[in-house]
């Protein structure tokens, strides 16, 4: 009896066999394999998300066999995946730092810097706030906590609430280094301690748009029209300049930067191909209409 069951399946098995066609499941012998999907994880400044998001939405949208994560978090965050090897590109709004590639170069990790935009940050108070220009020393004097009433530069007598992103943010760096430092490397100065630490440019938009007392920065593409932006001069008796896309490109803005993208070395295959399209025209239009500034 057992002979026979062992007889029955292995002529069963047979049949199956010669009834499925070879190289696919009933398919037909001439099925092939799906096609292999690249996917490029990308993570980083919380400045550069949505315009990466964008650009990612547009470069699948007319490619097939890609695929790209977005995720935000800071730069500080982008740039530590890439020391540790687990992102193909990070988004940073500051210039990596030098503890940060000789963290890189330890782990066999050698970081590439490419320039993908560039961006204003717009200083940003609530509509009803009287003030309309500051210079870079008030902005300076106001965040490490010399001026503390809006009085003291021209508004109403209310105390001065400081917002500003969380010190992992690459904009929080920035600002500290080129604002309340003034560009002085020596510098030691430090945000007031009162200042409100907030984890995403929505957090302080929101905070300006309900305090009529608050102050906060943010890159210009994430600015809404219901709140004022500052005018900024570089030095006292200077011209007070608004941030857009012709004062960045001209200089005359005094707190604008470049964003960045970093691989681990030079880039290749599809990593490679997406930095160079990032770098094209049609992605480039992309930046000016999220409110950024385009590189061409």
């Amino acid at each position: 009896m057992k002979f026979t069951i062992l007889l029955a399946l292995f002529l069963g098995s047979w049949l199956v066999a010669c009834a499925t066609p070879a190289g696919g499941e009933g398919g037909g012998g001439n099925a092939s394999p799906p096609e292999a999907t690249a996917y490029i994880e990308n993570k980083g400044s919380d400045t550069i998300v949505n315009l990466a998001l964008a650009w990612a939405e547009a470069y699948q949208g007319g490619r097939t066999g890609i695929r790209i994560s977005v995720t935000g978090g800071g730069s500080g965050t982008g740039i530590a995946a890439l020391i540790n090897g687990t992102v193909d590109i990070a988004n940073a709004s500051r210039q990596i730092k030098q503890e940060e590639i000789e963290q890189a170069l330890a782990n066999g990790v050698e970081p590439v810097e490419f320039v993908i935009a560039r961006d204003a940050i717009a200083v940003i108070v609530h509509p009803d706030n009287p003030v309309t220009q500051l210079t870079l020393r008030q902005l300076s004097d106001i965040y490490s906590g010399t001026i503390n009433n809006w009085s003291q530069v021209g508004g109403e007598d209310r105390p001065i609430v400081r917002l500003s992103r969380e010190t992992n943010s690459g904009t929080h760096v920035y600002f500290l280094e080129t604002v309340l430092r003034l560009g002085d490397k020596n510098d030691k100065t430090l945000f007031s301690t009162d200042t409100l630490l907030l984890p995403s440019s929505e957090g302080i938009i929101n905070e300006v748009r309900q305090n009529p007392n608050a102050i906060g920065y943010d890159g210009l593409g994430y600015v809404p029209d219901d709140l004022k932006i500052i005018a900024v001069a570089a030095i006292e008796g200077g011209d007070y300049v608004l941030p857009m896309i012709s004062t960045v490109n001209d200089k005359s803005y005094p707190v604008a930067r470049d964003l960045y993208m970093y691989t681990a070395g030079q880039p290749s295959s599809a990593v490679k191909d997406y930095l160079e399209w990032i770098l094209s025209d049609e992605a480039q239009e992309i930046v000016a209409e999220l409110g950024f500034v385009p590189i061409k």
